[in-house]
């Protein structure tokens, strides 16, 4: 790489974490005294000017110091990018212990990590539980918890429990629910939970000429279609709302509105997930103008080879430096303890 090009990197890495740390538009003399102390003053000018020119950066206002752009956060993300494998947090041995005592409640554990996630960032924290469809059905049970209610429970392979409570508009006997259930587990245990919910049990109702477990198998199929979808959690302080970005009644608004689209921010993590173990979605890859400002910061996470994502809600202005190894180091960590077998204390695992 050419020295002039380095030198304009610097000069845009300078910049970028200057305005993350104050949220004032950045002078050249600003740069020159903390960064880049090397450089000419007419040079850094100069530099300066190529920078807006290629759009990376502007200028809010004749007299004002420069911001960087959308495309400026991008190319920013690029240059500290290799800076990343130099960091790592040393709350990963709690973390993992915390995995490993609720080993037998991942809900719980979950909700344990986003509330440090949110403590750490001081931003919007979320995790989308593992979505369990690529899983397979290891054993269902159904028991009959009042008047045409049943609850469900679905233990995968993997060792996960999900657990759907619903309603049912006939009555059964224990004996017939019983028989039910064996014959359920004789069919559907050993296949994929997408291949139950989206044919297995349509082809089966489509097929059954008793209208009893027909219409039970309706109400399976519900339960079936309702944990194969992500859900995503949120957790954090108000005070991310603190952030000068958060000073605007109509970002407030914009900002809440944008965690509300639960399937649209799946769909983000989905279509811009790339061969990094941190993902960024920022400016228009939200593909709706209200939400250029925000960025989406996620990792995705296995447990016990199902996955999901977790990750922080920000505006666009936000630590990179930090969020992204910390995310990368959580959902590692998440995945790396909770394969199969690795989870499991010591003294369980010799009864």
């Amino acid at each position: 790489m050419k020295k002039n090009q380095i030198r304009l990197n610097e000069t845009l890495t300078a910049l970028v974490d200057e305005y993350i740390k104050n949220c004032e538009p950045v002078s050249s003399r600003i740069l020159n005294e903390k960064y880049l102390q090397d450089v000419s003053s007419a040079t850094l000018r100069l530099d300066l000017l190529k920078l807006e020119q290629l759009n990376l950066i502007s200028q809010p206002h004749t007299s004002a110091g420069r911001i960087p752009t959308i495309s400026g956060y991008r190319e920013y993300l690029n240059h500290i990018e290799p800076s990343h494998i130099k960091v790592s947090y040393p709350g990963m041995d709690m973390l993992r212990e915390l995995l490993i005592r609720n080993y037998k409640d991942t809900p719980m554990a979950l909700h344990y990590i986003m509330q440090n996630l949110a403590k750490e960032t001081d931003q919007l924290s979320f995790v989308a539980e593992p979505e369990v469809s690529s899983g397979y059905l290891a054993k269902l049970e159904v028991f009959a918890i009042g008047e045409r209610k049943f609850i469900f429970v679905m233990s995968l392979d993997s060792g996960l429990d999900k657990t759907v409570i619903l309603k049912c508009d006939n009555d059964l006997t224990e004996q017939q629910l019983r028989k039910l259930v064996r014959y359920l587990n004789d069919e559907l245990a050993g296949l994929r939970i997408y291949d139950i919910a989206n044919r297995v049990l349509v082809e089966m109702r489509e097929h059954m000429e008793n209208s009893l477990i027909s219409q039970f198998l309706v109400e399976l199929h519900k339960a079936f279609i309702e944990i194969s979808d992500f859900y995503i959690h949120y957790d954090g302080s108000i005070k991310f709302l603190e952030q000068p970005e958060f000073d605007s009644k109509e970002n407030i608004l914009k900002f809440m509105n944008l965690i509300q689209r639960q399937d649209f921010l799946l769909n983000s993590m989905r279509n811009n997930e790339q061969d990094k173990p941190v993902n960024v979605v920022m400016g228009e890859d939200f593909t709706q103008c209200e939400w250029v400002d925000f960025a989406l910061i996620y990792g995705k996470y296995e447990i016990f080879g199902i996955p999901g994502y977790l990750g922080v809600l920000a505006p666009i202005r936000t630590d990179y430096r930090k969020l992204i190894p910390l995310i990368r180091d959580v959902a590692q960590t998440i995945t790396n303890t909770t394969k199969r077998g690795m989870i499991v204390p010591k003294q369980e695992a010799r009864i």
